[in-house]
């Protein structure tokens, strides 16, 4: 189990952190031989009062509200921080937020919709993803030094794309009133300004306080970023939107900018969320389905990535997926999953300080339980995980659950592909992605997951009941994800359904949602900001 598609991590030493940030990126990525000519592209950007406002699902829907009105459309982020990313064909990676976006745009995931993506690795760095390639390993303070160098691969990005396309639907980041990061942000107003773009500022009132953030963003923006507000979107509203009228008036007289949409509440979306934050805070968590079904457990790790391997599972009828963050959460699960992990060491560590590991061996051991691991997930089952290269520690060796005979070794090579493969205990073809860091064997384990290349991404036991791959979005299959079910249905001794009951298709959410949006905006005032009216 080798990784055999990669990118390496440029050499660190003796530089100072500036020229080996340039030095990584020139060697990673190079230098177009002649400058983009620049086409100037119609934009409309979505930027928010807050992370978590909801701008990534209303870009996407007015992405899928252009393609429906006929125009070539696609989705720009400058930059996004997230452990939720995703392999284009051609093996580059980024934010899954525009993975959503071009699907609505009907086109394949393009590195150029997300130029740079930070994964946190620690509470203060993140390994830095330029135009698809993972190039440097940096904390915060030294990638703010490099933030100027690094508006040149947004610029370029933004205008190729902007090329090939009528229309840009640009997503901000956090919030552009952060005053103590204005000055270093480029994923908000310095890329409206750049683009030409007028701003819609996106609200959640779920929580409260919508208007005063409205108001306060305009209050603390320099006179250039208000005058790139056009207007205000009030996401997530339950109630009657008459009684927002006077408070819409005062927002209206205080800033001179009109509300342009109130977005109501939308309940199972069908997509999947930007970052982990709505699944931090529980806001997917589920109540068990009254009839028959199985339970499946994911474990909550401190540095989880790529959750959203597991939502197909919430539209199954006959599945509740729980949530675990303590060992008091876990009941009697039909299986458990260890998810991925941007920082396996670390999350290693929490579960032993908080004993989840003892009550993950415990249900195990006990031989009626299934214990699941992907890609991270995959190596903690094992019996020993190495960081040679200091990837993730100082350079320590530490032992892992001891579940499965396999070590893993991480490695500055990054695996960043598409692959096909065949679930050996099922006979079924699945597919997914890999992104991970280091190699895992195991002579000891059986062969569970084979890459259509013949090699082995996932192993296990003789029985089946502990296994792990590094194949992400496995689950997403519907034939293979209906095998998966029945199988703990009929160990739980209730019968197999036989045949798949939904299909996880993003098509019909997206276009639910852009009606839902096209009838909660002021179209006519949005589409002649944009310029096609």
């Amino acid at each position: 189990m080798r990784p055999s598609k990669s990118a390496s991590r440029p050499q660190q030493n003796n530089i100072n952190p500036n020229e080996r940030l340039s030095s990584a990126l020139k060697s990673a990525l190079g230098h177009p031989s002649q400058p983009i000519k620049r086409r100037k592209a119609l934009a409309i950007m979505f930027q928010g009062t807050s992370s978590n406002a909801g701008k990534s699902v209303l870009a996407a829907a007015m992405c899928r509200i252009l393609l429906q009105d006929g125009y070539r459309v696609a989705p720009f982020k400058a930059q996004n921080m997230s452990l939720n990313s995703y392999v284009t064909r051609d093996g580059g990676e980024m934010g899954r937020a525009q993975v959503v976006q071009a699907q609505a745009c009907r086109l394949d995931p393009d590195v150029r919709m997300n130029p740079i993506l930070l994964k946190p690795c620690s509470e203060t760095g993140s390994q830095a993803i330029v135009m698809g390639k993972p190039v440097f390993t940096v904390d915060f303070e030294e990638y703010n030094q490099y933030k100027s160098k690094a508006f040149s691969f947004i610029k370029d990005a933004y205008d190729s794309l902007a090329a090939e396309n009528e229309v840009m639907v640009i997503e901000g980041a956090g919030s552009p009133a952060e005053v103590n990061l204005k000055d270093r942000d480029l994923a908000n107003m310095k890329t409206a300004r750049y683009a030409e773009s007028p701003v819609l500022l996106v609200g959640n009132i779920e929580p409260g306080g919508v208007f005063a953030s409205f108001i306060g963003t305009m209050e603390v923006l320099e006179k250039w970023e208000r005058s790139l507000i056009a207007g205000f979107i009030i996401n997530r509203f339950r109630g009657i939107k008459s009684l927002l009228d006077p408070a819409l008036e005062y927002t209206l007289r205080h800033t001179g900018r009109p509300t342009l949409g109130i977005v109501p509440y939308i309940r199972n979306l069908g997509l999947p969320e930007e970052d982990s934050v709505a699944f931090k805070n529980g806001n997917l968590d589920q109540t068990p389905p009254t009839g028959e079904h199985v339970e499946i457990a994911v474990i909550d790790l401190p540095h989880i990535s790529n959750f959203t391997d597991f939502d197909a599972f919430r539209i199954e009828p006959d599945v509740y997926l729980k949530i675990i963050r303590t060992p008091q959460d876990f009941g009697d699960p039909d299986v458990v999953i260890l998810p991925g992990s941007k920082n396996v060491i670390a999350d290693l560590e929490y579960l032993r300080k908080t004993s989840l590991d003892v009550k993950i061996t415990e249900l195990f051991r006990g031989g009626k339980k299934e214990l699941i691991g992907i890609c991270g997930g995959f190596q903690l089952i094992g019996e020993r995980i190495d960081d040679p290269h200091r990837i993730e520690s100082e350079g320590c060796t530490v032992s892992g659950l001891g579940l499965l005979p396999i070590t893993t070794i991480l490695s500055p090579d990054k695996t960043l592909m598409r692959a096909s493969a065949k679930h050996l205990q099922s006979g079924l073809a699945i597919k997914g992605y890999e992104i991970h860091h280091g190699r895992t064997e195991g002579g000891g384990a059986v062969p569970a997951v084979l890459r259509e290349d013949g090699e082995v991404i996932g192993a296990g036991t003789e029985d089946g009941l502990l296994w792990g791959t590094y194949l992400h979005g496995l689950f997403d299959d519907d034939e293979y994800r209906r095998w998966f079910i029945d199988r703990l249905r009929v160990k739980k001794g209730l019968q197999p359904i036989g045949r798949v009951l939904v299909n996880y298709d993003h098509e019909p959410a997206l276009d639910r949602l852009a009606d839902i949006v096209r009838q909660s905006f002021q179209m006519d005032e949005i589409y002649r900001l944009i310029g096609l009216r």
